[in-house]
């Protein structure tokens, strides 16, 4: 009878853990698909702008808007987070939590740097008289790079808030899986930035 009912019980965990395991997996999909309908909506505003890059509507252009320096010190400081980041991922598997959360505060850092060197650079062109409705260029530049900050914005909030997980509850099955969606989502990012960076910057410039 007590056999009976240990195996009954060993039957229900393993139940559940299965019931979890695939909970999860569930979570990790729809991650995928939202990544997806991201790639379609950043496909869309490069499009967009390869289109209109050419409007400039007697404004500025390209070449005389963008200050390359600045530019390629937030590549140098999103692509350094992107590799803090995969650091995090090593800490959590060798099951050091400390670690982890130092290395996502450090990427969270260097996003928070990127974000307000973006900014700055925003603001300048803003003073130089180079707004969204200046012409159908910056309309697309200010709208496909601002939709890239804006993401890398919701990141460090969902970066921060998840620190906050971890030192509450530590590394579970859970957190486990959304510090690996996190880091793929900022590995995402930088993928988009790189983009941003070739099509947006470099070949304005050339």
């Amino acid at each position: 009878m007590a056999h009976a009912t240990a195996t009954a019980h060993t039957g229900e965990h393993a139940h559940g853990h299965d019931h979890e395991h695939e909970h999860e997996s569930m979570k990790t999909f729809g991650f995928w698909l939202f990544l997806i309908t991201d790639c379609i909506l950043f496909g869309t505003l490069f499009a967009t702008y390869v289109v209109l890059r050419g409007n400039t509507s007697g404004g500025p252009t390209p070449a005389e808007l963008f200050e390359m320096p600045g530019i390629i010190a937030e590549t140098f400081i999103l692509l350094t987070s992107s590799f803090t980041s995969g650091l995090a991922v090593l800490a959590m598997n060798r099951g050091r939590k400390n670690q982890l959360i130092g290395w996502l505060a450090v990427t969270a850092l260097l996003g928070a740097a990127f974000i307000a060197l973006e900014m700055l650079e925003f603001v300048n062109m803003v003073h130089e008289g180079a707004t969204i409705a200046t012409s159908a260029f910056l309309s697309s530049f200010f709208v496909l790079v601002g939709t890239h900050g804006l993401h890398v914005s919701l990141g460090l909030i969902w970066m921060i808030g998840l620190m906050l997980q971890l030192r509450k509850r530590g590394i579970t099955p859970v957190t486990k899986r959304k510090v690996d969606v996190i880091c793929l989502y900022w590995h995402f990012l930088d993928v988009v930035w790189i983009f941003v960076f070739t099509v947006v910057y470099l070949m304005g410039v050339m």
